[in-house]
Protein backbone atom coordinates (compact mmCIF):
# COMPACT_ATOMS: atom_id res chain seq x y z
CA UNK A 1 0.00 0.00 0.00
CA UNK A 2 3.11 2.56 0.79
CA UNK A 3 4.47 1.49 -2.60
CA UNK A 4 1.26 2.69 -4.43
CA UNK A 5 0.93 5.61 -2.62
CA UNK A 6 4.49 6.65 -3.35
CA UNK A 7 4.58 5.91 -7.44
CA UNK A 8 0.76 7.80 -7.02
CA UNK A 9 3.02 10.78 -6.14
CA UNK A 10 6.02 10.49 -7.96
CA UNK A 11 3.93 10.20 -10.94
CA UNK A 12 1.61 13.16 -10.41
CA UNK A 13 5.16 15.43 -10.16
CA UNK A 14 6.04 13.73 -13.37
CA UNK A 15 3.38 14.34 -15.11
CA UNK A 16 3.37 18.36 -13.72
CA UNK A 17 6.80 18.54 -14.75
CA UNK A 18 5.84 17.04 -18.25
CA UNK A 19 2.82 19.95 -18.88
CA UNK A 20 4.95 22.60 -18.07
CA UNK A 21 7.76 21.66 -20.39
CA UNK A 22 5.78 21.08 -23.34
CA UNK A 23 1.92 23.11 -23.20
CA UNK A 24 -0.58 21.64 -25.23
CA UNK A 25 -1.25 23.90 -28.07
CA UNK A 26 -4.23 25.94 -28.28
CA UNK A 27 -4.84 27.77 -31.96
CA UNK A 28 -4.36 31.46 -31.11
CA UNK A 29 -7.68 33.34 -32.27
CA UNK A 30 -6.77 36.29 -34.12
CA UNK A 31 -8.88 39.17 -33.31
CA UNK A 32 -8.05 42.38 -35.08
CA UNK A 33 -8.37 45.23 -31.97
CA UNK A 34 -9.73 49.23 -33.03
CA UNK A 35 -7.14 51.20 -31.16
CA UNK A 36 -9.62 53.90 -29.94
CA UNK A 37 -7.60 56.92 -28.31
CA UNK A 38 -8.95 58.91 -25.42
CA UNK A 39 -6.95 61.28 -24.12
CA UNK A 40 -6.92 61.89 -20.06
CA UNK A 41 -8.23 65.19 -18.46
CA UNK A 42 -5.66 66.66 -17.52
CA UNK A 43 -6.12 68.85 -13.73
CA UNK A 44 -4.42 71.33 -12.45
CA UNK A 45 -2.00 70.42 -9.93
CA UNK A 46 -2.24 72.64 -6.56
CA UNK A 47 1.03 74.84 -6.20
CA UNK A 48 2.81 75.24 -3.06
CA UNK A 49 5.89 77.62 -1.49
CA UNK A 50 7.49 76.76 1.81
CA UNK A 51 8.16 80.03 3.48
CA UNK A 52 11.22 80.26 5.85
CA UNK A 53 10.48 83.13 7.62
CA UNK A 54 11.14 82.17 11.33
CA UNK A 55 13.76 82.47 13.85
CA UNK A 56 17.48 81.19 13.08
CA UNK A 57 17.64 79.20 16.12
CA UNK A 58 21.58 79.62 16.48
CA UNK A 59 21.77 82.45 15.26
CA UNK A 60 18.77 83.94 16.39
CA UNK A 61 18.75 86.12 13.62
CA UNK A 62 15.56 86.51 11.37
CA UNK A 63 16.19 86.34 7.43
CA UNK A 64 16.29 89.32 5.66
CA UNK A 65 13.46 90.44 3.28
CA UNK A 66 14.50 90.94 -0.38
CA UNK A 67 12.49 94.25 -1.06
CA UNK A 68 11.94 95.06 -5.16
CA UNK A 69 14.24 98.21 -5.87
CA UNK A 70 12.65 101.02 -7.09
CA UNK A 71 14.04 102.46 -10.73
CA UNK A 72 14.75 105.91 -10.60
CA UNK A 73 13.02 108.17 -12.62
CA UNK A 74 15.48 109.81 -15.08
CA UNK A 75 15.17 113.73 -14.71
CA UNK A 76 16.45 115.91 -17.54
CA UNK A 77 19.51 117.88 -16.38
CA UNK A 78 18.03 121.85 -16.08
CA UNK A 79 20.52 124.23 -17.66
CA UNK A 80 21.26 126.82 -15.38
CA UNK A 81 20.70 130.64 -15.91
CA UNK A 82 24.19 132.62 -16.50
CA UNK A 83 23.89 134.35 -13.00
CA UNK A 84 23.51 137.96 -13.10
CA UNK A 85 25.79 141.05 -11.97
CA UNK A 86 23.60 142.36 -9.17
CA UNK A 87 25.90 145.48 -6.96
CA UNK A 88 23.49 148.07 -4.89
CA UNK A 89 24.84 151.30 -4.71
CA UNK A 90 22.58 153.36 -2.14
CA UNK A 91 19.06 154.20 -1.51
CA UNK A 92 17.18 158.08 -1.91
CA UNK A 93 13.79 158.63 0.67
CA UNK A 94 11.14 160.68 -1.14
CA UNK A 95 9.97 163.65 1.26
CA UNK A 96 6.33 163.65 -0.15
CA UNK A 97 5.64 159.96 0.16
CA UNK A 98 8.33 158.32 2.23
CA UNK A 99 9.03 155.69 -0.41
CA UNK A 100 12.15 154.52 -0.41
CA UNK A 101 13.80 154.01 -4.22
CA UNK A 102 17.11 152.09 -4.28
CA UNK A 103 20.10 152.26 -6.73
CA UNK A 104 21.05 148.43 -8.22
CA UNK A 105 23.16 147.75 -10.97
CA UNK A 106 22.06 144.84 -13.20
CA UNK A 107 24.31 143.73 -15.61
CA UNK A 108 26.45 146.61 -16.28
CA UNK A 109 22.71 148.80 -16.74
CA UNK A 110 21.41 151.17 -13.33
CA UNK A 111 17.88 150.91 -12.36
CA UNK A 112 15.69 152.95 -9.85
CA UNK A 113 13.73 150.23 -8.23
CA UNK A 114 11.28 150.18 -5.54
CA UNK A 115 10.03 147.88 -3.26
CA UNK A 116 8.13 144.81 -5.53
CA UNK A 117 9.59 146.71 -8.48
CA UNK A 118 10.89 144.25 -12.04
CA UNK A 119 13.50 145.21 -14.00
CA UNK A 120 15.42 142.50 -16.34
CA UNK A 121 13.57 139.39 -14.24
CA UNK A 122 15.01 140.84 -11.19
CA UNK A 123 11.96 141.47 -8.23
CA UNK A 124 13.52 143.52 -5.25
CA UNK A 125 11.53 142.26 -2.16
CA UNK A 126 13.00 144.35 0.43
CA UNK A 127 15.65 146.68 1.10
CA UNK A 128 17.49 149.24 4.35
CA UNK A 129 20.52 151.30 4.14
CA UNK A 130 22.98 148.13 4.60
CA UNK A 131 21.40 145.69 2.06
CA UNK A 132 19.04 144.73 -0.32
CA UNK A 133 16.81 141.67 -0.44
CA UNK A 134 16.44 140.90 -4.32
CA UNK A 135 14.55 137.53 -6.26
CA UNK A 136 16.33 136.12 -9.42
CA UNK A 137 15.80 132.87 -11.16
CA UNK A 138 13.46 131.78 -7.75
CA UNK A 139 16.20 132.09 -5.56
CA UNK A 140 16.34 135.16 -2.97
CA UNK A 141 19.70 136.95 -2.72
CA UNK A 142 21.13 139.56 -0.19
CA UNK A 143 23.13 141.99 -1.98
CA UNK A 144 25.16 144.14 0.52
CA UNK A 145 25.69 147.80 0.19
CA UNK A 146 29.20 148.18 -2.09
CA UNK A 147 30.83 152.03 -1.93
Amino acid sequence: MLLSVVLGIWGLIGFKVVNTINPPRQEAETKLAQAVFSPKEIKQRDTFSISANYRDPFLGTMPKINKPKKQRKITPEKKEMPEKNIVYSGFVTENASGNKIFFITIDGQQEMMTKNGIFKEVKLLSGDPEKVKVKYNGKIKNIPLIQ
